[in-house]
């Protein structure tokens, strides 16, 4: 096995200094006190998991659907998704130890484990769980509601009808129930999102927009506690010894915002990171896929997600189907996957990847065929083809960008003339929001294990969709997919979602899936405990990991 010598020491302490200076808290330090040299020395002996992360606009999980680092290690839900020893995904208990559904499938009433604390001391109470409910559908900035919006009285808290949430009745300190409008099949599995993390209300209700920004004010009740964030540096977050759940098995965890993939390289080959992910280091991912210094530390993760492009219908002429079909047709998805990835995946014709319940692997095919593609332009009266705007984000990795740039090579063969718009982080994420973004890819990683989490966030509303600029115009369908996660029967429900992915990918060409992919990850040889989660997020098991001194 390679050996290596701990040479970032040095690095780290001064990372540590780095942060000791960040945002002071206006909440109050955690634990009554805030960062002290013990921290730092915490930070500087190694034995925090030194990893890369992207740099977030906010870690409230209430106002994001990418950054969800945060709220899995320093929040718990009232239930978590996890794999058992057959591989199977079950829900699990968390923070709810035990639970009951009545026989209609509207009404769970949940019982709180006895002893939990947040990490500033205080008790977990059912109040806090109602308290998060009420923000999750009430908060100005909030992009998780449809977690929520299921509960009695949802709609009308939105409105601003009612400043209470009929269908949450707190039971007792430790004891609740929440009656739904109807049945959701997948209500359990929906609240294991990191999104439905639950908060300490009085500390962020106190905290108010700083909550996600600063350090002091996002307390969770998780392995970790978020000690401080350096804009454009990085994140601290320091163990949690007095989890419910158990102390996690490293110190802390030392999270850089690093983008240029030869400096991550360099900092991992130089001993100055415990983890990389291949994503950050671009081509030369193949030095470590091929190379024979790191055979041994390779991990390899089957991630349940999807890599498309989304496709904006109210803006022209995309708001043409036969325009969406070309700029399918227009794209050897194969050949991006190889290219890109080396083809270290498997092209998806549908919404749901592999992996996924519901996956339907009889999809037909979207060929690649650049004559069907023209043709169907000049039907839609495009014959010289048409301009586009391809969004991207500034932070976007080098293999990203290298598969925007392929597309747009790809569509300029059938005379769509594409423009790559670099943006940043902030500007990107508002007009996506907003539903003014013409043209951009991503990929969606699995929240939970069912086709609801696709189906329904992409599509079940036009909030959602717009949120997406995807603005879907298929209102017949998209009440459907609201209507299906009534569905009781799991074979007729299973049926409707497969037949609403057909229509939408198939016949409405909503979007262009384009692959799943494998994740490649090298740990350093003291790097001891590596696992992913049911979904293949390394991130979400940060708790596992430990450091061999």
């Amino acid at each position: 096995m390679r050996k290596g010598s701990r040479r970032y020491k040095g690095f780290a302490l001064l990372l540590a200094c780095l942060l000791t200076f960040s945002v002071l808290s206006a909440c109050g330090g955690q634990n009554g006190s805030s960062q002290g040299d013990n921290d730092v020395a915490d930070a500087a002996s190694g034995r925090y998991l030194v990893a890369i992360e992207d740099e977030p606009d906010t870690v409230d999980f209430q106002s994001t659907t990418i950054y969800y680092t945060v709220a899995t290690n320093v929040f718990d839900r009232l239930v978590e998704m996890e794999s058992d020893e057959d591989g199977n995904v079950r829900i699990q208990p968390s923070l709810a130890e035990s639970w009951e559904v009545s026989e209609d499938g509207r009404t769970y009433t949940f019982h709180l484990r006895e002893g939990v604390k947040f990490s500033n001391g205080a008790p977990l109470t059912s109040s806090d769980v109602l308290y998060t409910l009420t923000r999750l559908l009430t908060w100005p900035e909030g992009c998780n509601r449809d977690i929520a919006e299921g509960i009695v009285g949802a709609k009308r808290l939105e409105r601003g009808e009612t400043l209470t949430l009929e269908g949450v009745k707190l039971l007792g300190e430790l004891d609740l129930s929440i009656t739904l409008e109807e049945p959701f099949e997948a209500f359990l599995a929906c609240i294991s999102m990191p999104g439905a993390s639950i908060l300490d209300g009085e500390t962020t209700q106190a905290a108010g927009e700083l909550f996600g920004l600063d350090p002091g004010c996002t307390i969770g009740t998780g392995p970790f506690i978020l000690e401080s964030w350096q804009p454009g540096v990085g994140m601290l977050m320091k163990a949690n010894p007095d989890c419910w759940s158990g102390a996690p098995k490293c110190a802390g965890l030392d999270l850089r915002f690093l983008t240029e993939p030869e400096d991550v390289r360099t900092m991992f080959e130089n001993g100055e990171l415990d983890l990389l992910d291949l994503d950050e280091v671009g081509s030369a991912a193949e030095f470590f896929l091929h190379g024979d210094i790191y055979q041994e530390n390779l991990h390899h993760v089957n991630r349940i997600s999807i890599v498309y492009i989304a496709m904006n219908e109210t803006v022209k002429p995309l708001n043409d189907v036969r325009v969406r079909k070309a700029l399918q047709y227009g794209l050897n998805r194969e050949v991006l996957l190889d290219a890109v990835y080396s083809g270290r995946g498997a092209v998806e014709n549908g919404i749901y990847p592999r992996g996924l319940y519901g996956y339907n692997p009889e999809l037909p095919e979207i060929p690649y065929d650049s004559d069907a593609a023209r043709e169907l332009l000049a039907e839609a009266g495009y014959p010289d083809g048409f301009a586009l705007i391809f969004s991207v984000k500034a932070s976007s990795t080098e293999w990203e960008m290298t598969l925007v740039r392929l597309a747009v090579n790809m569509w300029e063969n059938i005379g769509v003339r594409a423009t790559i718009r670099v943006l940043d982080e902030s500007e990107f994420m508002r007009l996506r929001k907003s539903g003014e973004l013409e043209c951009y890819t991503a990929m969606w990683t699995a929240d939970y294990n069912d086709p609801d989490n696709f189906a329904y966030t992409f599509f079940g509303s036009r909030v959602n969709t717009t949120f997406r600029s995807i603005c879907y115009q298929n209102e017949a369908v998209m009440d459907r997919v609201y209507r299906a996660r009534a569905i009781t029967d799991q074979a007729a429900r299973l049926r409707e979602y497969r037949e609403l992915e057909e229509i939408i990918v198939q016949e409405d060409a909503a979007w262009i899936p384009l692959f799943s992919r494998l994740y490649s990850y090298v740990c350093q040889d003291w790097v001891e405990g590596f696992r992913s989660t049911w979904n293949g997020s390394v991130k979400n098991a940060f708790r596992s990991f430990s450091i061999r001194e």
